[in-house]
């Protein structure tokens, strides 16, 4: 070989070498952009995840504040057809306490269809509040008649004038009652 070929043979030898540096400093460049995008692309990932789970709790929070909401518009609903209906039942009641024929088909009527009526009361959670011999609570009975009584515990119902409803745990109309001071 002579002198020319050994310095093209060095030359080559030292491009070489320079390639190497310059690819192994490519490949360090290279391997530190890849972990960056890498950490990048986790931290977003996390992020959708953390977003998705606030969304479907806000759906799931949704979805239970909407059938609340649907469960009360019915019940006012009822509530308010219950009220309107209520002094009717009341004139059924009073027309079955008059001294009437028991046995008579008028008075038999009347009954059925005053059964009738309590008992689609009952079938929408409409109850009666029961209030005779009970003591006296404000927030279930309206007292409009006290009375001195030796016969009953003071601050007693002792007669119902007006029977009061109840939807569900919502009183929706209080007894009218006489209590005993």
């Amino acid at each position: 070989m002579n002198k020319d070929d050994k310095n093209t043979v060095n030359d080559m030898a030292e491009g070489m070498q320079d390639t190497n540096e310059d690819n192994s400093i490519e490949n360090e460049e290279s391997k530190s952009t890849q972990e960056e995008e890498l950490t990048q692309s986790i931290e977003e990932i996390e992020e959708l995840n953390n977003k998705l789970l606030r969304l479907q709790a806000d759906f799931i929070n949704f979805k239970k504040r909407s059938e609340k909401e649907k469960e009360s518009q019915y019940s006012y609903g009822i509530e308010c057809f219950v009220l309107d209906l209520l002094p009717i039942l009341d004139n059924f009641e009073r027309a079955l306490n008059t001294d009437q024929d028991e046995d008579d088909g008028f008075y038999k009527g009347v009954k059925m269809i005053n059964d009738q009526m309590v008992d689609l009361l009952k079938k929408y959670s409409i109850e009666e509040i029961d209030a005779l011999s009970k003591p006296f609570d404000p927030n279930y009975h309206h007292a409009v008649v006290t009375e001195e009584s030796k016969e009953h515990e003071p601050n007693t119902v002792i007669e119902v004038l007006q029977k009061g409803y109840m939807l569900k745990e919502k009183v929706i109309r209080p007894s009218m009652v006489k209590v005993s001071i």
